[in-house]
């Protein structure tokens, strides 16, 4: 009967190193005698080493796409310089600074040591390695080149982490507008204007028409900021939900998001530089372009592109050329389509995908750069009618009742 396996842990140690100074640290083990010994082998003399209090174990980092592209670049790097895969694995699992991610470096290392190959073992956490992943390191352990395989991912895990950067700075921006405008004026609303209000119960005259709908604004918010506060959370818990279990909700969202101006042409020029990238890395692997394309689509990030890609892909496996079917579905800008007809023509689509890849991110992060350049004074602009007109409603009485005097 095989045996549950056991899981690495953090230890805290602390000893003398060989000038007699006193050091410490923490290292990845299974035991606290392991630790030990690992610890001679380097030349310290341990004094103590315990385990590391389940009270901050509990609560780990989440292992995030940035965590994967690194683990891809220290392999790539590891195997490069003739290291062997089993001790590639403790190495970068054990220097690694998320506890998560470590512990899940140790799972599939142990599971190499029980007899599967990388891309079986990589298969195990679909959490994190998608099958875009799996199918490229598949690839380089079939052809012998793991290596360049894995520097091949590594790029291109830092290219696509990159340009997401960049497409969330793209989109913190408006929110950020949004937030703060709608911050500013409920302050006005709750605290400010009522405070004038008490001044012109006191005028007797009549109010202009903009003083009373900023005041029955203010009232409204006053006794129903619960109201507005729930509608808010209830709306934001709504598309969570249906944006997770509609596919058609989904679509709806990413073809208004393509079509909004400025933000738009960075999202479709971020979906253009990711499927252009996951091609070159794909087929420069040796993978048949439809299972390519098959790869290509789910790593999309986009539905309208994701199926765009399977229509592609459906086209292909009947015979018809790439940038044929790229014209087809009508998302592809006419540079991309004629730059992949080449690609197919001289037999470089790799080569030419990858050029591809690079011209959009370069145009991406162009368009970042300007958006973030017209949205600073945008906020302030934003913030200034916002409270210039609050502002004018509340003086107009002022003005009107010192013109009538």
């Amino acid at each position: 009967m095989a045996k549950a396996a056991v899981k690495e842990a953090t230890f805290l140690w602390q000893g003398t190193n060989r000038e007699g100074s006193r050091v410490k640290g923490q290292m990845q083990s299974f035991n606290d005698a392991l630790v030990k010994v690992q610890l001679r082998k380097q030349g310290i003399n341990p004094i103590s080493v315990r385990k590391k209090s389940e009270l901050f174990g509990k609560r780990k980092k989440k292992i995030e796409s940035a965590d994967i592209a690194i683990f891809s670049r220290q392999m790539a790097t590891m195997m490069q310089a003739g290291v062997p895969l089993v001790q590639a694995l403790d190495i970068v699992g054990k220097g690694h600074e998320n506890p998560s991610m470590g512990g899940m470096i140790s799972e599939i290392r142990t599971e190499i040591e029980g007899g599967s190959t990388f891309a079986e073992a990589l298969s195990k956490q679909p959490k994190h390695f998608d099958d875009l992943f799996v199918n490229l390191v598949d690839a380089g352990e079939r052809s012998g080149a793991l290596e360049a395989l894995l520097d091949k991912i590594a790029t291109y895990k830092e290219k696509t982490e990159a340009i997401k950067k960049k497409v969330k700075k793209a989109l913190t921006y408006p929110a950020a507008v949004v937030v703060v405008a709608f911050i500013v004026t409920g302050i006005l609303l709750y605290f400010v204007v009522p405070q004038f209000e008490e001044l012109f119960v006191g005028f007797g005259a009549d109010l202009p028409a903009f003083t009373k709908l900023i005041i029955k604004l203010s009232q409204f918010v006053q006794t129903k900021w619960w109201l507005v506060l729930g509608v808010i959370i209830a709306a934001g818990i709504a598309h969570a939900q249906c944006h997770r279990r509609f596919r058609g909700y989904r679509r709806m969202q990413d073809r208004i998001l393509l079509r909004l101006p400025v933000v738009g042409d960075i999202l479709n020029k971020s979906a253009v530089a990711r499927f252009a990238r996951t091609l070159s890395t794909m087929f420069a692997a040796g993978v048949p372009l439809v299972d390519a394309l098959d790869s290509v689509s789910r790593a999309a990030g986009n539905i309208v592109y994701e199926e765009a890609v399977q229509q592609m892909k459906d086209q292909v496996a009947t015979g018809q050329q790439l940038q044929v079917s790229m014209a087809q579905v009508g998302v592809f800008p006419s540079m991309a389509v004629q730059m992949v007809a080449i690609g197919e023509e001289s037999g470089a689509l790799d080569s030419m995908c990858a050029k591809v890849a690079d011209f959009y991110e370069d145009e991406v992060d162009n368009l970042v750069d300007n958006l973030s350049s017209l949205l600073e004074p945008l906020i302030m602009a934003v913030l200034g009618v916002l409270v210039g007109g609050l502002v004018v409603a509340m003086y107009l009485p002022i003005f009107k009742l010192g013109s009538v005097v």
